[in-house]
């Protein structure tokens, strides 16, 4: 959890540089997934050259290390239609359900996530979201500026529970 909280604290200072945005990420053991939003191909590359320097900083002094971190360069999907959007968002921000295969009963939203800035849950999730409430009034993402993320995705259905883990 250190090495989440010094990501956020890192990232929080650079979600929204004007034509990039950090939108949603998931930190796992060994990659994360960001949904980023980007004016053109130059900006996705310069925000996401922040965002890799930044995770390699805060994974240096978590660790005591220096040295290189990240082994390859960032893959990227464009995403063009609602669908694409709200399967993107339920990957990412229940990514960890998937993977930790935890009974229905210990379900929280992931606090290695931006799942607690999320305001789509399909069922109400307060609890869910105070469980995973990082320090209060820190924001590690952006707001959204983009259609497809703000209200777009919601044409293709609502975002399942926190407790359902994605397909």
């Amino acid at each position: 959890m250190k090495l989440v909280r010094e990501l956020e604290r890192s990232w929080a200072k650079a979600c929204d540089r004007g034509d990039f945005r950090l939108a949603h990420y998931s930190i796992q053991a060994n990659h994360v997934h960001l949904l980023v939003e980007a004016k053109d191909a130059d900006a996705l590359g310069r925000g996401m050259k922040s965002l890799g320097a930044r995770l390699a900083r805060a994974v240096n002094r978590v660790f005591a290390r220096s040295g290189p971190v990240l082994k390859d360069r960032y893959h990227h999907v464009v995403l063009k239609t609602p669908t694409q959007v709200r399967n993107a968002l339920r990957y990412v921000l229940m990514n960890a359900r998937r993977h930790m295969k935890r009974p229905p009963s210990s379900v929280r939203i992931d606090p290695a996530s931006s799942g607690r800035w999320f305001g789509g849950w399909k069922r109400s999730a307060r609890d869910l979201v105070i469980a995973a409430r990082g320090t209060p009034g820190t924001r590690a993402v952006a707001f959204t500026h983009t259609w497809l993320l703000n209200e777009g995705w919601k044409r293709a259905g609502p975002l399942l529970d926190p407790a359902a883990a994605p397909g």
